[in-house]
């Protein structure tokens, strides 16, 4: 397994060079991190808190640790110091939660709002009128301690290519609608986190600005 070969290799294909790169490192060992590290790779993700809390001292300061999982509430304060970004805030129950950990250590913690749009039942997720009705809760303007950067969605997981590009359609549909809201200042809407290994090139047509590429890289779960 060339981890450097292969991430030249995904780089090349990239049709958006600005487009960040997060390596899913989720259950490879801290010598493949270190190799891709070496690479020039500094975004990493995983998707277990205690896979992250363990890998995170063994690393360089540098690197910027990215929460892909699905992120249980009484998780958070454990990442809540050093996490770079947390992908997955699929209710506004972790929401809160993950402010009032930030409140805590007095930091603002950025975040990135998962939305539903593939068809399968099995992703998690807000749909728009859960999202719409956040919105305009009144508690949501009590949010100091979180940044909503951006939203995140994974797609069916299917060869249709069609229905793929359609539900990250959908999904930067709905992002470019909500920055023409007029929004509390902590959701700054910069990001929109969709694609993965099999869908990244769709993804990244259709205006992703952040790919979460793991077996391409690190190769097959071993």
């Amino acid at each position: 397994m060339d981890i450097k070969a292969n991430l030249e290799a995904v780089k090349k294909t990239f049709n958006n060079q600005n487009c960040l790169l997060v390596a899913v490192s989720k259950t490879k060992p801290l010598e493949d991190l270190k190799v891709a590290y070496a690479a020039g790779i500094r975004d990493f993700g995983e998707n277990k808190v205690q896979e992250l809390q363990a890998k995170q001292p063994e690393m360089p300061a540098d690197v910027n640790w990215h929460m892909i999982g699905h992120l249980q509430s009484n998780k958070v304060k454990y990442i809540a110091p050093f996490v770079h970004l947390i992908h997955g805030v699929d209710s506004f129950k972790l929401l809160r939660e993950i402010n009032k950990q930030g409140k805590k250590i007095e930091r603002k913690i950025p975040v990135l709002l998962q939305m539903h749009i593939a068809e399968e039942e099995s992703k998690f997720g807000f749909d728009a009128a859960e999202l719409n009705e956040m919105l305009s809760n009144p508690d949501f303007l009590n949010l100091t301690h979180v940044t909503i950067q951006g939203l995140m969605g994974m797609a069916t997981f299917t060869e249709n290519t069609d229905q793929v590009r359609k539900e990250f359609r959908g999904l930067k549909a709905l992002f470019e609608e909500l920055k023409s809201r007029q929004l509390p200042s902590f959701v700054q809407l910069k990001d929109i986190s969709m694609g993965m290994s099999g869908d990244y090139l769709i993804a990244q047509e259709e205006g992703s600005t952040m790919v979460r590429i793991g077996s391409a890289i690190f190769g097959g779960r071993g």
